[in-house]
């Protein structure tokens, strides 16, 4: 059984390799589409066109078209970003398994900062975490708040603020940190799951049975994409916080990651604002 520990290393090696490979594909769709949406100048003269524009790479030109609901002609086999997405959860998550899980009490734990605590009741708070803060997060988003443009943002700032504040009190200060992150990125994959794939599954459908499409099914995609793109920075530098443990280690690291919150969606909020301003 002496293989046993290099397996164990070898399947964390590439599971690592494989969170952040899916991670930066992930990332990369999404931030080109975002891009794209802001980015192609409008057409106020084709009827069906709403925006079109021409790219270069490598060399070659690509003209891109986005439509005012439908092209004539749909596929039935439309391409709809999802599984990159998908795949950097599971790998996510098996990581937070093999490594964390399974070492609860010496990854997870500090008995400085609780001393009742045990390995389980950590597992399950990790995991409780996870699914009330995405509930509380999808009942925001579908209430009347999200139609406020400032008071939306800064309330799930403050629940943010309020859930990786309690953490600080049921872990130690580098895992606490860490599954802020898991949370941010859960949500981020849930909306993927919940939301946007589904929406698009639908309008597809709609489309190649050229039925009518719900355009409040693209708004609302699009909405939870936003999202995405917003906390995204925020989650890439919690994922690399381990190079970086004078942050996560430290015991005021909820105020930073409150700050670093502001800073990282203030960033691409305004390269969002300031891609549309010059495509209008």
């Amino acid at each position: 059984m002496e293989f046993l520990p290099d397996i164990t290393k070898w399947t964390q090696a590439l599971l690592r390799w494989g969170h952040v490979f899916f991670a930066i594909l992930w990332v990369g769709t999404s931030f080109t589409f975002n891009y794209l949406d802001n980015k192609l100048p409008k057409n106020s003269k084709a009827e069906d066109t709403e925006a079109e524009g021409i790219l270069q790479h490598s060399g070659y030109y690509y003209k891109l078209t986005r439509y005012h609901g439908a092209p004539p002609e749909v596929p039935k086999n439309v391409i709809i970003w999802k599984y990159t997405s998908y795949l950097t959860f599971l790998s996510g998550i098996a990581l937070l398994i093999l490594i964390y899980f399974v070492n609860a009490d010496i990854l997870m734990i500090d008995k400085r900062v609780n001393e009742n605590i045990t390995p389980l009741i950590a597992i399950l708070i990790s995991i409780v975490s996870i699914v009330v803060s995405w509930k509380i997060y999808d009942l925001i988003c579908k209430s009347k708040l999200i139609n406020y443009k400032i008071i939306f943002p800064v309330l799930l700032l403050i629940f943010g603020t309020i859930i990786s504040f309690a953490l600080t009190k049921v872990y130690g200060p580098r895992f606490a940190f860490l599954q802020s992150g898991i949370i941010l990125g859960s949500i981020m994959t849930l909306n993927v799951f919940h939301v946007i794939a589904p929406n698009g599954k639908k309008i597809a459908l709609a489309a190649f049975k050229k039925e009518k499409i719900d355009l409040n099914l693209s708004v609302r995609a699009k909405v939870r994409s936003v999202h995405n793109n917003i906390i995204t920075l925020l989650v890439l530098f919690i994922m690399l916080s381990g190079h970086a443990s004078f942050i996560s280690n430290s015991k005021y690291n909820w105020i930073i990651l409150f700050v670093l919150a502001i800073i990282f969606g203030s960033i691409q909020h305004y390269v969002n604002l300031k891609n549309k301003k010059e495509s209008s």
